[in-house]
């Protein structure tokens, strides 16, 4: 087995969100002590006085706890950098689950930012929930790929991340002018969708408010618009940005793009994992009595509803992914593990790819690496930004095993996120 497949089996293992669990855990403890939750029955004398050193006691806390969580993640990095090292570092022994960390995080500059927006310290009913956290690693994250390095890529997911469930990229989108800036200040970007499309008109219908600002921008420089493109089915189709195609996608030869590692894919393997997944899948529709029907592409099987109004239950969703991604593991082809597949939900059907997100930003990190050491950005100078860590075969997740990572949960998120991003990066350069 490849270093690159041990990763990923390493990572099936480890969710994101088990670390936040135990980071909420940590935080309700001075909550429990400090919120001091009678304060809103008292009088506004003394009450008022108590419960504003109940906010900056907590508020302490928070920090000093957070401030020893990051310290914890700096010896993890030196035990993960060290090869000849047999022992877990402490963070791992906490949190068996624990993955990579591509730079440090600095957790308590970020609780502070979070905290002057979400007013954390100074709730008395409601203790630092999951979303308090989530969105500390985010603005942790964005803080360290700025302060300690350079972002050279943000790879992006489509729906739920620049634009709703189903929808499109439309010109009125707030995200269009945040990432235009993003590539006025020499940052790559790659949109890493699960949409399998082969031909770039279906792209094009997704994405036509930011190409066509694109092509009509005067202050991008052409090196700049040559800065995008689009990878669709997680790996499989490389599409870049041409303002003199018909559709301002232009596709890229698999010979231009495929890894090395991807090359050893066999297409009669690929074939037989796509056959197994299928007749998972149909069996799922039978045994859950799903209103759903079967679609086949060259790379990717999955089941959608028979018609646009069909809601399909989460949960059957959730069942049918696990059942699928059970069936294809224990399969012949599966464990063999030299094709990498990835068995999601995407809110209205499910669809077996193959590759992951991680191959999809791995290809980004080669395209755009030519002039970075080795050819490729590293996972360090790299920021997936995603909404698909939690529910089950979460492709975003995958994300993880090759750069740093944002957890969003809608396109509102990632404005916000993207507006965070610009203003520290502007004051870098400052």
């Amino acid at each position: 087995m490849t270093s690159r497949y041990r990763v990923e089996y390493a990572l099936k293992t480890h969710r994101r969100d088990q670390f936040i669990e135990w980071i909420k855990g940590l935080l309700a403890v001075p909550f429990v002590l400090y919120s001091q939750p009678q304060g809103v029955f008292d009088g506004q004398g003394t009450a008022s006085t108590s419960l504003v050193q109940a906010r900056e006691e907590a508020h302490r806390r928070y920090s000093e706890i957070l401030r020893d969580i990051e310290l914890m993640i700096d010896d993890h990095i030196v035990h993960q950098n060290d090869a000849e090292n047999p022992f877990p570092s402490k963070l791992k022994l906490l949190v068996p689950s624990i993955g990579l960390f591509f730079t440090r995080l600095p957790l308590e500059a970020a609780f502070k930012f979070q905290d002057r927006k979400r007013y954390i310290s100074s709730r008395r009913f409601v203790s630092p929930s999951f979303n308090d956290v989530r969105l500390i690693l985010n603005s942790a994250q964005i803080m360290a790929v700025t302060t300690y390095g350079t972002l050279q890529l943000a790879t992006f997911d489509g729906d739920v991340t620049l634009y709703d469930d189903g929808q499109s990229l439309e010109p009125s989108s707030p995200v269009i002018p945040r990432l235009l800036d993003l590539l006025r200040k020499n940052v790559k970007i790659g949109i890493v969708t699960a949409a399998g499309y082969t031909t770039a008109d279906r792209y094009y219908a997704r994405l036509h408010g930011l190409l066509d600002a694109m092509a009509n921008s005067a202050d991008l420089t052409p090196t700049q618009k040559q800065s995008l493109v689009v990878m669709g089915g997680e790996a499989n189709y490389l599409f870049e940005f041409s303002p003199s195609a018909p559709h301002l996608l232009a596709p890229v030869p698999l010979s231009r793009w495929l890894t090395p590692e991807m090359a050893t894919w066999d297409e009669r393997e690929i074939a037989e994992l796509l056959d197994v997944a299928e007749v998972a899948l149909r069996d799922c529709i039978k045994s859950l009595n799903l209103p759903a029907t079967v679609m086949r592409k060259d790379r990717a099987v999955g089941i959608i509803p028979l018609t646009p109004d069909v809601r399909i239950p989460r949960e059957s969703l959730e069942e049918t992914v696990l059942v699928v991604q059970k069936i294809l593991e224990l399969s012949t082809a599966g464990r063999r593990r030299r094709v990498p597949f990835c068995a999601f939900n995407g809110g209205r059907d499910v669809f077996v790819d193959i590759g992951d997100k991680s191959w999809g930003v791995t290809v980004c990190q080669r395209w755009f690496g030519g002039h970075s050491p080795g050819g490729i950005i590293k996972g360090e100078n790299t920021l997936h930004v995603g909404d698909q860590f939690l529910s089950a075969g979460a492709n975003d997740f995958r994300a993880r095993s090759v750069g740093t990572t944002s957890w969003i949960a809608s396109p509102a998120e990632t404005v916000e996120l993207l507006d965070e991003l610009a203003e520290l990066m502007g004051k870098k350069m400052s």
